[in-house]
């Protein structure tokens, strides 16, 4: 560095706060946005355990995704001191921030130090190209990317809605998407399900489901449940997902599931289409209502007939079944508000978004029970929902 250069960097260091390391690990955790601007490839080598990453090169742009409190403290961070020391006259100066402070010595004297350090995974080459658009975003990034690799989400049915969720869900790079499914494919599915060809009319739905979910992204592993969800299976199907994809088509399996969820602490992603119309929610149990909180019992034959019967249109399952991979992705980053107690309403003839609040029913004879009240025993025994929905037909 130019002499000239040495001394620009004097005087900004003399017009900006500086912390030890030693002050930045007391208070680690504790409520101060602690932020690196290196670069990717040194991010990626070690960080401060809870650092967020904003390149100096995008400080403006991405600084309210990890600080966005401006008089929050933020103690920015890089190699040595010197990029840091930059930004945070920046964010001082330029963006507002009110209590902004650089590291003295940056990663190198924490390391020296002898302080825990976070060693992330990485992306290969081809991991980083193929998730380039999500990397420039400061919502996703290589965290949330991460986070989208280890997930594992499964999908109940590769039908209409669970077509175009599975596609963009391996498209994502959701590492695990499971699909249960025990139907053949139909020439009068080609109509709506995406994710299904004419040359596979009569195979598994998901076997080509897999086909296709492979040849978009080879590395997502699909886990094939060729069977219909019941009673005597759910429980050993759905442990260890993250996240599931109500796709069903019948009201005893949309029961079924919740029961099971709600046990498991698993969130749901549900979705329902008929004609021009449908409707999308997210039950996460206890932090908000579940479906039998929204459909006590469920509706009368003829005020809910299937689509078989009364028809759909052929791209309405694509709009909701996307929407259902948006909540589902966004549940795995934690990131924005999902739908929770929250009931979306799509009218597509009208081209309208209704939003209806939902609010946990006291009563409700599933989610108003403590889990840890239910005992092993109990753990895998369910109603008969078919009768249950029979008996309000």
């Amino acid at each position: 560095m130019s002499p000239s250069g040495a001394e620009y960097i004097r005087q900004i260091k003399s017009q900006i706060a500086e912390v030890d390391p030693a002050d930045v690990h007391d208070v680690l955790g504790d409520g101060v946005a602690v932020v690196d601007v290196r670069e990717t490839e040194e991010f990626t080598q070690g960080h401060l355990p809870g650092a967020k990453h904003v390149p100096r090169g995008y400080l403006e742009s991405r600084i309210e995704g990890a600080a966005p409190d401006r008089s929050q403290r933020v103690v920015l961070y890089c190699a040595s001191g010197q990029r840091s020391a930059l930004s945070a006259k920046t964010l001082r100066d330029e963006l507002g921030y009110e209590n902004v402070e650089s590291m003295t010595g940056g990663y190198t004297l924490w390391k020296d130090r002898g302080y825990e350090i976070d060693v992330p995974k990485s992306l290969t080459a081809e991991q980083r190209e193929r998730y380039s658009r999500h990397m420039l975003m400061p919502e996703v990034g290589l965290e949330g990317q991460l986070k989208l690799l280890d997930a594992k989400v499964l999908l109940l049915g590769a039908g209409g809605l669970g077509a175009p969720a599975a596609l963009y869900l391996a498209a994502a790079g959701v590492g695990t998407i499971g699909i249960v499914d025990d139907d053949q494919v139909d020439l009068s599915n080609l109509q709506r399900q995406v994710i299904h060809t004419t040359d596979r009319v009569g195979e598994p739905k998901v076997d080509s489901a897999e086909e296709t979910m492979k040849a978009i992204n080879p590395d997502v592993d699909v886990v094939k449940y060729a069977t219909r969800l019941d009673a005597s299976n759910i429980m050993e199907i759905i442990q260890g997902y993250d996240v599931i994809v109500d796709g069903a088509d019948n009201f005893p399996t949309r029961y079924l599931l919740n029961d099971a969820t709600v046990r498991l602490g698993i969130p749901v992603v549900s979705a329902s289409i008929l004609g021009f119309d449908g409707q999308l929610s997210v039950f996460k149990p206890f932090d908000g209502p579940c479906y039998r909180c929204l459909y006590p019992v469920p509706p009368p034959v003829e005020l809910a007939p299937s689509c078989g019967a009364n028809g759909v249109l052929g791209v309405l399952p694509g709009t909701m079944g996307l929407l259902q991979a948006t909540e589902v992705i966004k549940l795995i980053i934690g990131q924005g508000e999902p739908l929770i107690g929250r009931l979306l309403l799509y009218e597509a003839l009208g081209a309208t978004f209704t939003e209806l609040k939902v609010r946990r029913d006291p009563e409700c004879p599933v989610c108003s029970r403590d889990p840890s009240e239910i005992s092993d025993e109990e753990m895998g025994v369910f109603p008969d929902y078919e009768a249950f929905c029979a008996g309000a037909g």
